[in-house]
């Protein structure tokens, strides 16, 4: 493995291990690394979650959100239909938005109060009669991305060659995103939690289910046992864990364990986590839906806007469960996952070491990742590291 320079900078090529379970440390701390992986990965031939419709419902809603370094504002038009622009003016590069969401009838930018519709077009700009010969504010329309939606999830992608989008996910991540989005994604926004997490963006989504009742107290706490399950991957790096809920018998813990209480309708699948290359994670557990929307800020800072949502038919008792149950359960500082934001820490400061990180659950040798995993195997992530492998172009040892 190349060391680092006093900078964290990579001065020459990275040489991936022969050994499938292995991934060198040093893909968490590279600062050249993550300038690499912003133009092949982010800003690339791949589709990026970064919204949900439900959070923009009515004409004029917006979002603001970045893709890497890459400012984008979200819109609900007039003819509702839902639009990515690059936040940018397109005059002199001014950003346009500054809120994190809202409503507008038009968005302006402040420096020289060009305005733009909803639908992005430039609908005015003062001066222009002394403007180039050649001005038409038809071309000068807020920068349009390419989008595509799954059931409310919208996706964008800057890649030139992006597949189309059930091409990307696959029936396999189709399926089970169908569950945690409640079966049709008419979802109603509750509310968000946000937090910054020190921690390159690959470890924050490098999960498994096999940490969780050996970290996460709240789980030995609460005497919580899972059920029986499956785990499934794709070759471009999705993956998908689906388990049974079984019966929470109450230990004690909690004084209203009411909390805890699973009021859906299908016990085999009370719990699905989809994790989607690069970086976004998508839960549906008990009866919290939880969109994960993740910005990788830097090579050693992570963002995750935790997004949480009730179905539009979900009578008033039920929308109160899910915001009790989404406010205290799984957020950053939630009853069973509040370790989280240490363990990413403490692995971002392990990885400054020389080595490789190392998978053991569920190995079974080869040099290609299988595919025939178990519900809690560290190896399904195995998949997703040999497609990161290529898509960055790294060589193994043997070819190299």
């Amino acid at each position: 493995m190349q060391t680092l320079g006093h900078d964290n900078v990579r001065t020459q090529p990275l040489v991936w291990s022969d050994q499938i379970s292995q991934v060198p440390k040093e893909v968490f701390v590279s600062e050249s690394l993550f300038e690499q992986e912003l133009k092949t990965i982010y800003y690339g031939d791949c589709w990026h979650p970064v919204a949900h419709a439900g959070e923009l419902p009515e004409v004029g809603d917006f979002k603001t959100f970045d893709l890497g370094r890459m400012p984008l504002l979200i819109t609900r038009g007039k003819d509702r239909e839902l639009r990515v622009f690059l936040n940018s003016c397109t005059h002199r590069g001014t950003q346009v938005e500054t809120a994190t969401c809202g409503n507008r009838p038009e968005f302006e930018c402040p420096y020289h109060r060009w305005l733009f519709a909803l639908e992005g077009d430039l609908v005015g700009c003062p001066g222009s009669k002394e403007f180039a010969p050649n001005f038409d504010k038809k071309n000068f329309g807020l920068k349009q991305l390419r989008t595509a939606e799954y059931l409310g999830l919208l996706f964008v992608t800057l890649g030139e060659a992006t597949p189309s989008l059930d091409e990307w996910l696959g029936e396999s991540m189709r399926s089970t995103l169908r569950v945690v989005l409640a079966g049709d994604g008419r979802l109603k926004l509750l509310g968000y939690q946000k937090v910054r997490y020190a921690v390159n963006w690959k470890a924050y989504n490098d999960n498994d289910g096999f940490h969780a009742p050996l970290l996460h107290t709240g789980f030995r706490l609460l005497n919580w046992q899972g059920g029986q399950g499956a785990q499934f991957m794709t070759p471009n790096g999705h993956i998908a864990i689906e388990a049974q809920l079984k019966p929470i018998q109450s230990s004690g813990f909690l004084k209203d364990p009411s909390l805890i209480e699973f009021k859906g309708q299908n016990p085999e699948k009370g719990s699905c986590v989809v994790e989607l290359f690069p970086v976004s994670v998508l839960v549906k557990h008990l009866d919290v839906i939880n969109l994960r929307f993740a910005i990788a800020r830097s090579h050693d800072v992570t963002e995750v806007h935790y997004a949480y949502f009730a179905h539009v038919d979900d009578d008033e008792a039920m929308v109160r469960h899910r915001l009790r149950q989404s406010s205290n359960l799984l957020g950053p500082c939630g009853m069973v996952s509040m370790e989280d934001a240490a363990i990413f820490q403490r692995i971002h400061i392990g990885s400054y070491t020389p080595g490789y990180a190392e998978f053991q659950k569920g190995v079974t040798g080869g040099s290609t990742p299988s595919f025939d995993v178990k519900q809690n195997d560290e190896t399904g992530q195995l998949p997703k590291w040999e497609y990161y492998r290529k898509l960055m172009g790294f060589k193994r040892e043997a070819e190299a």
